[in-house]
């Protein structure tokens, strides 16, 4: 799906679709089926296809009764600790995000001015 318009959210949604619709064709399993064998409705599915909104759970629903549970882990890889990390952290891992500081001015500091602390 590399291509030069920006992607977006329904840009995403609709490619996903396409390909849902083409490896289902390409499974010769009607939409019937698939539905049934994923758990979720059949205007559900046709949403999925379509590009329109439905939920995380009938995608994946979907997805794996498709069998492609194994190909979205590969599309978020587990990104672990670096060992320089665990070893800057004494072996514990990170539970949530800090805010990135703002950047301090080039101006250099004067006299009479508050610290940057």
């Amino acid at each position: 799906m590399d291509s030069p318009y920006k992607k977006t959210a329904p840009r995403v949604s609709a490619e996903i679709g396409r390909r849902l619709t083409q490896l289902r064709l390409a499974r010769n399993v009607t939409q019937k089926t698939l539905a049934r064998e994923a758990g979720i409705g059949l205007r559900t599915l046709r949403r999925l296809e379509a590009g329109q909104p439905t939920s995380l759970d009938s995608f994946l629903r979907t997805a794996l009764a498709l069998g492609l549970g194994d190909a979205l882990l590969v599309a978020l890889p587990s990104h672990g600790i670096r060992p320089i990390e665990r070893v800057e952290r004494r072996g514990a891992e990170r539970r949530r995000a800090r805010p990135k500081r703002a950047e301090a001015s080039n101006a250099p500091w004067t006299w009479n001015q508050p610290s940057r602390d």
